[in-house]
C-alpha cells in the first residue's frame, strides 16, 4: 500500500539509496529531516553545511526539517519532530541502515514514541551489493569524512566507483564505511533534477577526523 514518508537524511549514499527504493517502490516522500547542530552550522550525521543539504532537497523537490540538539537532547529533539510528522498525517519515516541492529533498535524505539511507523529499504542485504547498486543507478556519492585512526586521509575527496571498492577493501577497510569509517555526500543521481553544484575546499582536522569542506559553486 502507498504511504506517505519522511525521510531521515544524512546527504550521504545510504540515505540516498534508500529514498530511492522507497520512491520506487510507490511511496510519496514529504519532507526530509536532518539533525543539525545546536548552533545549526553543519548537520550532526556527516558535518555538511545547511546550504549543501537545502540545495540536495530543491533538487528533490522537497522540504528541508531540521532539529539542533546536542547528543544530550537528540532523541528528545528527534521524537519531537516524529510526533510532529504524526500529527500532519504522515506515515512512515524511512530510514539508511543496513545491518547495525543497535542503530534499528533506536529508531523504532524512538518511533514507538511518536506512533509513527518505520521502513528500512535497505536493511539485511550485502553490503557490497548495496555499493554496487548506488552506482549502477547512477548516483554520484563523494568521501567527506575520514576517521584517521581507521583509514587515510588521501581517500578524502574520492568519488565510488568500482574501483575505490576494491581498493577499500583491499585495505581490509568496510567499503560501506558502516562503523563510522568514513562519509559521504550524494552530489548526482536518479532522485535529483540537476547535479548539486558542490565544490571542496580545504581539509579541516577534528581530532582525529579530517573533514573536506563542502561548499556550493
Amino acid at each position: 500500500m502507498q504511504k506517505t514518508f519522511l525521510m531521515s537524511w544524512s546527504g550521504g549514499k545510504d540515505s540516498a539509496l534508500a529514498y530511492y527504493r522507497a520512491v520506487l517502490d510507490g511511496n510519496v516522500p514529504v519532507a526530509l529531516l536532518t539533525m543539525f547542530e545546536e548552533d545549526g552550522s553543519k548537520s550532526r550525521s556527516h558535518g555538511l553545511p545547511l546550504e549543501i543539504m537545502e540545495a540536495q532537497a530543491e533538487r528533490m523537490g522537497l522540504p528541508l526539517r531540521i532539529g539542533k540538539a546536542d547528543w544530550n537532547n537528540y532523541e528528545k529533539e528527534f521524537i519531537s519532530l516524529l510526533k510532529n510528522f504524526k500529527s500532519e498525517g504522515i506515515d512512515m519515516g524511512v530510514y539508511g541502515d543496513i545491518d547495525l541492529e543497535d542503530h534499528r533498535a533506536w529508531v523504532q524505539k524512538v518511533s514507538n514514541e511518536a506512533d509513527i511507523e518505520v521502513s528500512h529499504p535497505l536493511w539485511g542485504e550485502p553490503r557490497r551489493n548495496l555499493l554496487e547498486e548506488l552506482i549502477a543507478e547512477g548516483f554520484k556519492a563523494v568521501i567527506t569524512v575520514v576517521d584517521t585512526a581507521r583509514m587515510d586521509p588521501k581517500f578524502l575527496g574520492r568519488e565510488f566507483t568500482l574501483e575505490l571498492i576494491e581498493e577499500l577493501e583491499a585495505l581490509g577497510i568496510d567499503a560501506c564505511g558502516e562503523e563510522g569509517e568514513f562519509h559521504t555526500v550524494i552530489v548526482d543521481g536518479p532522485i535529483f533534477v540537476e547535479a548539486v553544484p558542490a565544490v571542496f575546499g580545504e581539509v579541516i582536522e577534528a581530532g582525529q577526523y579530517r573533514v573536506l569542506e563542502v561548499k556550493l559553486q
